[in-house]
């Protein structure tokens, strides 16, 4: 190992096997952003497609750092912030939804004054949601079976948050809605409370359909209805999940070579929504199988975190973060070869993207700072015994 490696290695503590997964997926997301950016860099900018590497790349590289000053504060203090991120959130999606930048019939972006660049709401509100349930949950050492421990802390804020984002991203918000239901299951709520939580997302939902009938403009019931309906209808899927499925069946076991992707072509979104079927394609069976099991690592490496853990907010923490980012990527994949209706999520951290790229390393830079306490608790009890 070189000097510069021995020192990176020596300042990078806690879980490094998850550090390990941050940079692998970095690497895919520079390689397979750069190939799937072809036919989007002929019509935009001539065939330009550095100019989309450049500032990927710029927006991965500032995700790393953000990852690594997450890591380096103490995790507790997530603690503190997460009723004012919250309070934050709130006002911020209500925004979104009225005054936020249209893209593709949905309004789940502002823009940041002065610079120009957009920031998707619900990325920062589904972040402050489950650290403020981690919290709410943990204030209790025994299980929640008092309603007033568990409808206003708890309940509401799921409702009233998920509620919020799901007029135009209802994907997101179903993904969030059942990430905080498993919170709460691990979290030691009673069950009743989960049932009553269930029951009322129910209601709500019904109620925005009900609104989105007499407002289309306002809730995108239509996009829902057509895709569901598509997904049951359509044996190939529709246009974008017939050409992933493409994708995928050529690029068999090995691939055809990175750069090499032809339903690039094809697909709408081939550097973002269907990003998993290019790497398919150009990696074969063998590397979509590779990043799968990124993921799937990265959510055994956290519960085994969890496990170890003395602090039960660091757990839940963790745990929450690390399933919101598990079961988005399985959704993403899951869409690739029609298992559930097209979506529109991200795969984190390779897909191209803005704000989901930065709050997706920024999940696992607090995750990392938890391990790194459980390092540190480890260490001086061995120095103890």
């Amino acid at each position: 190992m070189s000097t510069i490696g021995k020192r990176i290695y020596a300042e990078l503590k806690g879980d490094r096997v998850i550090w390990m997964i941050l940079a692998v997926l970095a690497l895919f997301s520079i390689l397979a952003v750069y190939s799937a950016t072809g036919s989007l860099a002929y019509k935009m900018r001539g065939g330009n497609t550095e100019a989309y590497l450049i500032r990927h790349g710029f927006i991965l590289m500032l995700g790393l750092i953000v990852a690594y000053l997450a890591y380096s504060v103490n995790y507790m203090r997530y603690k503190f912030i997460a009723p004012w991120l919250l309070l934050i959130s709130v006002p911020l999606l209500i925004y979104t939804l009225g005054f936020g930048e249209e893209i593709n019939n949905a309004r789940r972006w502002i823009e940041v004054p002065f610079i120009g660049l957009t920031f998707q709401t619900s990325d920062f509100a589904r972040m402050a949601l489950i650290l403020f349930v981690a919290r709410e949950i943990t204030r209790h050492n025994d299980y929640i079976k008092d309603f007033n421990k568990a409808f206003v802390p708890i309940i509401l804020p799921i409702l009233l948050v998920c509620g919020l984002i799901a007029p135009s991203d209802l994907s997101t918000s179903i993904m969030l809605f059942f990430t905080t239901v498993l919170m709460m299951f691990i979290g030691r709520v009673d069950l009743k409370y989960i049932v009553l939580l269930l029951i009322l997302g129910v209601i709500v939902f019904a109620a925005l359909v009900g609104i989105g009938r007499m407002f289309p403009d306002f809730v995108r019931v239509e996009t829902w209805s057509s895709r569901i309906k598509e997904f049951i209808t359509d044996p190939d899927g529709g246009y974008q999940v017939m050409h992933s499925k493409i994708a995928i069946a050529s690029g068999e076991w090995i691939g055809k070579g990175p750069g090499n992707s032809a339903m690039r072509n094809y697909l709408p979104a081939p550097y973002s929504d269907f990003i998993y079927a290019i790497i398919c394609e150009e990696y074969g069976l063998v590397g979509g199988f590779f990043i799968m099991a990124m993921f799937i690592l990265l959510l055994i490496r956290t519960t085994v975190l969890v496990t170890k853990s003395t602090k039960q907010f660091g757990a839940m923490m963790a745990l929450g973060l690390c399933l919101s980012m598990v079961v988005q990527a399985l959704a993403n994949m899951a869409v690739s070869v029609n298992l559930v209706p097209v979506t529109g999520l991200t795969l984190p951290v390779v897909s191209m993207g803005g704000t989901s790229v930065l709050f997706s390393c920024l999940s696992i830079g607090i995750i990392l700072s938890v391990s790194r306490y459980v390092e540190q608790v480890a260490a001086q009890t061995g120095e103890e015994e």
